[in-house]
């Protein structure tokens, strides 16, 4: 499944076409006319560059309506490369047909957030992102701070109010749809991590209408007022019903990212679960490839990892770490070859460092006593950060003969204890000493 997902997502990208949704404008009350209604209205208005985002932006002013129901909600990134190309236009139409919303041109500090936040759930709709959320900005890590907590239900902040005679301490909540718009901010990778994107284009064909709020401002409100009503229908079903699948590869953060925008989709009905499934293939495929391209600025340990992962030769139990080092440095040079920080490039100290550290992979000696790392100590590592799992060729299975740890004499089960003669706790403290 997983495999065609991301295959589909790929022939996408490589051909640089999206159909989007093929649905029809349906008709207002039906379970799908309300999506179907609001995606016809946004394509007369919005250029995207990709036609697919006007299935995720429809997915999304969608979300809202239900986001107490969906408790995550993915912060939505509305960006272009240059100005005047729409995205004001964007925020403009969210705010007509979000749920709650309020326009933040500025935003001056996070308890101004907590504060609006306190009566009820609003859909926050940030302008200028690149000013407004620039990291050089004295204070702009605690307003980020907030906006990456509030993207799940039940977050709250610590905030300073005034009572009789002084100051107390409130919890307040953070929890809230985002939507930010600029020209290619600088957010931090873990609001990045927590965030959808939709590239905006200038129209300069002329292929969208101009938004003359004074002429259309109504039809929006109608759209609106559907949205609502559709939200309220399918509300019970979407708290209590059972959690739709999503392709296999969307795991963890990325999971988080799209379950509210499927869940919203199963309840509106098809097309749009096969369009979410969609466009989770094709987010699969641009996080490979900006892992590919290094746009991702992955931590130094997460790449090793991965790295060994792709040199380990299969079907190997065993590699000394002379030989893991020197298949690291021989395939990917740049990373773990000589360098300014690190004349020596790759060293032992340095890898046992990486792996005890992060991961608690330690290596251990072979029954020749040559000092390495067996296969199966990745196999917890490989799976935290889904990468596929080194496999030696016939997993060892444990003998009568073999089943007594040599240091403590406790049972071994594990098949790569019984390799070593010795339980977790007896390589622990001999790698310790």
């Amino acid at each position: 499944m997983t495999e065609d997902i991301v295959a589909k997502g790929k022939a996408i990208f490589d051909s640089g076409k999206y159909a989007g949704s093929t649905a029809s404008t349906g008709s207002a009350g039906s379970n799908t006319g309300a999506l179907n209604r609001l995606r016809h209205w946004l394509s007369r208005f919005i250029c995207p560059m990709y036609p697919r985002d006007l299935d995720l932006l429809t997915l999304w002013i969608a979300h809202t309506h239900l986001v107490n129901e969906t408790y995550t909600t993915p912060r939505l990134l509305i960006e272009s490369p240059v100005p005047e190309s729409g995205k004001t236009t964007v925020l403009e139409h969210l705010e007509r047909l979000c749920v709650n919303p309020l326009q933040m041109a500025t935003v001056s500090s996070p308890a101004m957030i907590t504060r609006v936040l306190e009566h009820g759930t609003r859909t926050l709709l940030i302008d200028e992102a690149d000013r407004s959320l620039n990291p050089d900005k004295p204070g702009i890590d605690d307003l980020i701070a907030v906006l990456n907590s509030g993207y799940k239900k039940g977050a709250t902040r610590p905030v300073l109010v005034p009572v009789k005679g002084g100051w107390e301490t409130a919890e307040m909540p953070t929890f809230a749809p985002v939507a930010m718009a600029g020209n290619q901010p600088k957010l931090p990778d873990d609001t990045l991590s927590r965030t959808i994107r939709v590239l905006i284009m200038p129209d300069h064909d002329g292929t969208v209408e101009d938004s003359d709020w004074e002429l259309i401002e109504d039809d929006a409100q109608s759209i609106a007022n559907d949205l609502a009503v559709w939200a309220d229908s399918v509300r019970d079903h979407v708290r209590s019903g059972e959690r739709p699948s999503l392709p296999e590869g969307a795991k963890a953060r990325t999971k988080e990212r799209w379950m509210p925008l499927k869940r919203a989709a199963v309840a509106a009905g098809d097309p749009w679960p096969d369009v979410v499934d969609e466009l989770v293939g094709l987010d699969l495929e641009r996080m490979r490839l900006d892992r590919e391209e290094g746009i991702v600025n992955e931590k130094t340990h997460v790449t090793l990892l991965r790295n060994i992962a792709a040199v380990w030769v299969n079907g190997e139990k065993f590699h000394s770490t002379d030989n893991l080092i020197s298949m690291l440095v021989a395939k990917f040079p740049n990373a773990w070859g000589p360098s300014d920080r690190y004349p020596k490039g790759l060293t032992a100290q340095r890898l046992g460092r990486m792996l005890v550290k992060n991961y608690g992979v330690y290596s251990d000696r072979n029954p020749d006593k040559i000092r390495g790392y067996f296969a199966r100590s990745f196999d917890v590592a490989c799976r935290s950060i889904r990468t596929p799992v080194i496999e030696p060729a016939e997993p060892v299975q444990p003998t009568e003969s073999a089943r007594g740890c040599c240091g403590c004499g406790a049972e071994l089960t594990r098949p790569e204890s019984v390799e070593r003669g010795l339980c977790t706790e007896c390589s622990l403290r001999r790698a310790a000493s």
